[in-house]
């Protein structure tokens, strides 16, 4: 089966373009599961109930989070009312909400995982030991597992990828809102990149006014962010997996 995952979604541009394209996307590369990490979904910061409904409108099966997944409020509840939403498995064990949702299709039992990473992000739990424990708890059907590690640090995601390789069927990064050209198999069968890339305004920062983080850097004062206005674009990969548990290839969608 094949799987298409986007990069961060970044306000209201970022749904705009998923919106007008996930259709053509699906039907082109034949995708039976859409994944999404949807933390910067409501203006940029943090998700809503209305925001997320909208986003599984329009065919995602699942929406991965890192570091924003609190800014809106009403997620401290919704999330536990709503289980294609994950947060990161290595946030504290009491915080709500789930880190795995399984998908049951035809040919494959696919688990989508979230963590999130240590180096310049917070002090969460650790994502290898985390993974570890997720991966032992799993159900016995579950034939794929993919994993969105929301991390700052090159180095932490590919030794995470390193460290799995051979367990899990994909592991791909997110949060730098940068797409890099890395993408591969490893050795044990298992893909990789270590940024999907943003879903999101092509003329900002990130997603964010340029003005605003450019004054920020200059002054090092407090500055209001806001998502930045004209063009769009959409990235991520398409992964294929294979019936072994391995991945087949991965190659990155750019509209």
């Amino acid at each position: 089966m094949r799987v298409l995952m986007l990069g961060d979604i970044f306000g209201r541009p970022g749904r705009k373009i998923v919106a007008q394209y996930l259709p053509e996307l699906v039907q082109k590369y034949q995708a039976e599961l859409v994944v999404a990490n949807g933390e910067n979904a409501a203006g940029g910061f943090g998700l809503t109930k209305k925001v997320a409904e909208e986003l599984f409108a329009l065919g995602i099966h699942v929406l991965t989070s890192g570091n924003h997944i609190w800014d809106q409020k009403e997620m401290y509840t919704y999330i536990d009312q709503e289980p294609r939403i994950l947060r990161p498995g290595n946030y504290p064990p009491t915080v709500p909400g789930s880190s795995v949702f399984i998908q049951r299709n035809r040919e494959a039992v696919v688990a989508v995982m979230s963590l999130i990473g240590r180096v310049f992000m917070g002090d969460y739990d650790c994502p290898f030991r985390t993974a570890d424990t997720i991966l032992a708890e799993l159900p016995g059907d579950v034939t794929h597992v993919i994993v969105d590690f929301h991390g700052e640090a090159t180095s932490e995601k590919i030794a995470l990828a390193r460290y799995l390789d051979g367990r899990i069927s994909a592991l791909v990064g997110t949060h730098t809102h940068v797409a890099t050209a890395d993408e591969q198999i490893l050795p044990k069968g298992t893909a990789y990149v270590t940024d999907l890339g943003m879903c999101g305004p092509v003329d900002g920062i990130l997603g964010v006014e340029a003005d605003a983080v450019i004054n920020k850097f200059l002054t090092q004062l407090p500055n209001r962010f806001s998502v930045a206005k004209g063009a769009a674009s959409l990235t991520g990969v398409v992964i294929t997996l294979q019936n072994d548990g391995t991945a087949e290839n991965i190659f990155r969608v750019k509209v």
